[in-house]
């Protein structure tokens, strides 16, 4: 049975390793969300940097995730001091459970707030596609679907909840997956 990926990216107002409060508080928040979604039916698992540090991201060992990537767009930098992102690239049974851990509970309330840290690109933040059992996507894999959604729209080989495709390539349709009065993402 084929699994689906998802792959979230944002540029965030200030660096990673910015002490300001809105900075710590979006990390604190981000662990606890992290710490749920871990928790919620139909998640598989996530890319997760061996040993990273808080902002170490280019450098660090990501496994069987690839070498780290960021769309072509992204202009701020790249090392420690200076990333000023944040992103996920995760592993789902199926669309249901992700919009069930996307539009509820602490997420929920996470992207209420996505403007106080994040800056509006005028980029699709995030991105969903269908992988076969047992193979594990890649960073690379997230920042070309990625790409290819924000030059060509909802597609089988790219889309989103709200134009989204079963595994076989047939449109879903929200309305087959979610709740009615779902927010536009």
């Amino acid at each position: 049975m084929p699994h689906l990926a998802l792959y979230t990216f944002g540029v965030l107002k200030s660096p990673l390793a910015d002490p300001a409060p809105l900075t710590r508080e979006f990390y604190d928040i981000g662990e606890a969300v992290y710490r749920r979604i871990g928790q919620c039916p139909g998640y598989l698992g996530r890319a997760e940097a061996a040993g990273g540090e808080r902002g170490v991201l280019f450098e660090a060992d990501w496994g069987a995730w690839g070498e780290f990537a960021v769309p072509a767009w992204y202009d701020k930098g790249r090392t420690a001091e200076t990333t000023a992102l944040a992103t996920t690239l995760s592993l789902w049974t199926d669309l249901r459970p992700a919009l069930d851990a996307v539009y509820t509970g602490m997420h929920r309330e996470a992207l209420n707030r996505r403007y106080d840290w994040f800056e509006r690109t005028g980029h699709p933040n995030y991105v969903f596609w269908w992988v076969p059992d047992g193979v594990i996507p890649t960073w690379q894999d997230g920042v070309s679907r990625l790409e290819h959604l924000h030059d060509h729209g909802s597609a089988p080989h790219a889309f989103t909840f709200h134009h989204s495709f079963a595994p076989d390539g047939t449109p879903a349709g929200l309305k087959a997956i979610g709740p009615e009065g779902d927010p536009s993402h």
